[in-house]
C-alpha cells in the first residue's frame, strides 16, 4: 500500500466512478441514472476526491463547498467508499487528513457530513475524526 494517492478528479473518470458508487449504493440506482447525476454534480460546486492505489482508483468521496450561517466556508464530505479489499488499513485517515488540508487551503473553516443511521462503523470513525451529532437531515421526495 505504498502507491496510495488522492487527488481531485475530473468527470472523465465516470467510467471508473460509476461501479465504485454501484457498491456504495447497492446497485440502487442504474449506470445510467448515476452518470447522468454525477455530469449535473460535477457541473455545480462539487469536486470528487480519487483514492488510487497505483494508477487503479480503489476510492472516492465528494466534495461540496459552501457558505453556511453556522459554521463559515466548509466543506460537506459525500459519499465516502473505499472498496472491501482496503479497508481498515488506514485509509479513511488519511483520506481525510488530505480533505481537511486542502479544504484549509480553500479557505474553509469547517467540515461537516451526513451518515445513514445504521451505517455503526460509519458513525464510530467520523467520532474518532472529531465530528459531532448537531441535527438531524431530513428528505423528502417531491
Amino acid at each position: 500500500m505504498q502507491n496510495i494517492t488522492f487527488k481531485t478528479v475530473s468527470s472523465q473518470y465516470l467510467p471508473e466512478i460509476i461501479p465504485l458508487m454501484q457498491k456504495f449504493t447497492n446497485n440502487k440506482f442504474s449506470d445510467a441514472v448515476l452518470t447522468q447525476r454525477f455530469s449535473e454534480m460535477f457541473s455545480q460546486n462539487y469536486e470528487c476526491v480519487g483514492v488510487f492505489d497505483a494508477e487503479s482508483l480503489i476510492g472516492i468521496c465528494g466534495l461540496w463547498f459552501s457558505t453556511r450561517h453556522y459554521i463559515g466556508k466548509s466543506v460537506e464530505v459525500d459519499h465516502v467508499y473505499i472498496d472491501d479489499l482496503y479497508r481498515n488499513k488506514g485509509l479513511g485517515k488519511q483520506l481525510f487528513n488530505w480533505i481537511y488540508a486542502y479544504a484549509k487551503a480553500k479557505g474553509c473553516e469547517g467540515a461537516e457530513l451526513n451518515t445513514y443511521v445504521q451505517n455503526y462503523a460509519s458513525h464510530k470513525f467520523y467520532y474518532n475524526e472529531g465530528f459531532e451529532i448537531l441535527g438531524y437531515h431530513f428528505l423528502k421526495k417531491i
